[in-house]
């Protein structure tokens, strides 16, 4: 790996992530692309990760956050890391990649100069005939989720296509995009940065590429707890207020309100069925006192596509509603 300005900079957020950074560490050291540069971002872990990182992988750069200050805050680290490369790669502590999977992923962004970001074909680590998610999908109910996660991979998704967005666990992402769209919001603390930086990448004309030959397998739920506990659900239904607050459309806030209506039920209707009606009742309440920030943050954001080039990408609320309602399912969290 070489120490002047790589093509990649491939940046790993971990919080007491030392028993999962050997398997990330060591397919990145496989890459049949190898001009790239391994950055690791620690937010404040007290499991010796820090130690083990510089004794075990010394040609590994480590960035260490003295207090810990949330997953989005780690991913801006990660971007800054970045700087010189042309590309960054972002990876959660608990993915292991195909050897071609950088080579893909830069194959993908090279053959489509318009794409701001790059995901991979997840799969699960210990199932690998299970898809984990091939590209996020959003709706106008502010309601997301992966394709295809939990699906038996029958290679229904092996196209490279244009999704919404990428889930962050493994995407790669054009360095010069970040100055154009702005950081991932730190407000957010832990979730839903993602597809909030897929949004407003969208709004300033960006698009995003599936990359089904790039492939990555994912423990999930490693890095952050289980997909429905409490922690986050009130992160997603906290922050999926402020991403509309923000992102949205004048015109589709009209267009969209029965939408966005049902998405709200939806919400109500898995707090019902998890038996925690608190949370939701607290996300929502601390989601009205950031409200103003959310707001404020709306003149910056670069608007060069609208509602009418959304509404190909974006899902209709009643389809993703079904999914909350009657599977009791969303967005699982990286």
């Amino acid at each position: 790996m070489s120490d002047s300005a790589p093509t990649v900079t491939a940046a790993i957020a971990t919080y007491n992530g030392r028993g999962l950074l050997e398997v990330v560490l060591s397919s990145l050291a496989r890459q049949t692309h190898d001009d790239l540069r391994v950055v690791v971002v620690d937010d404040a872990s007290d499991d010796g990760t820090v130690e083990w990182l510089r004794e075990q992988w010394p040609a590994v750069g480590v960035v260490v956050h003295p207090e810990n200050r949330g997953v989005t805050a780690a991913l801006n680290s990660c971007v800054r890391a970045g700087a010189g490369s042309e590309f960054v790669l972002l990876l959660n502590n608990d993915v292991e990649l195909d050897p071609h999977c950088v080579q893909e992923l830069i194959a993908a962004l090279s053959a489509h100069p318009e794409a701001a970001v790059a995901g991979a074909k997840l799969l699960d680590y210990s199932r690998r005939d299970l898809l984990d998610g091939t590209g996020d999908v959003y709706s106008w109910a502010a309601i997301a989720h992966r394709r295809g996660q939990g699906e038996i991979d029958r290679e229904q998704y092996d196209d490279e296509q244009e999704v919404f967005g990428a889930c962050a666990a493994a995407a790669l992402y054009r360095t010069a995009a970040f100055a154009d769209v702005g950081l991932f919001d730190e407000q957010f603390f832990a979730l839903c940065e993602d597809i909030d930086w897929s949004f407003r990448a969208r709004l300033a004309g960006y698009g995003c590429r599936y990359a089904p030959a790039a492939i990555a397998y994912h423990i999930g739920s490693a890095s952050l707890g289980p997909r429905f506990s409490e922690f986050t659900l009130y992160q997603n239904w906290r922050n999926e207020i402020w991403l509309v607050a923000k992102n949205y459309p004048a015109s589709a806030f009209l267009r969209h309100a029965h939408d966005l209506i049902l998405g709200l039920l939806a919400s109500v209707a898995v707090a019902l069925r998890r038996h925690c009606l608190r949370v939701l009742v607290r996300a929502w309440s601390d989601a009205a006192r950031g409200l103003p920030e959310a707001l404020s943050k709306r003149g910056a954001i670069t608007r060069r596509s609208g509602r009418r080039e959304l509404e190909p990408l974006l899902q209709s609320g009643m389809s993703i509603a079904y999914e909350w309602f009657v599977l009791g399912r969303g967005r699982a969290r990286r």
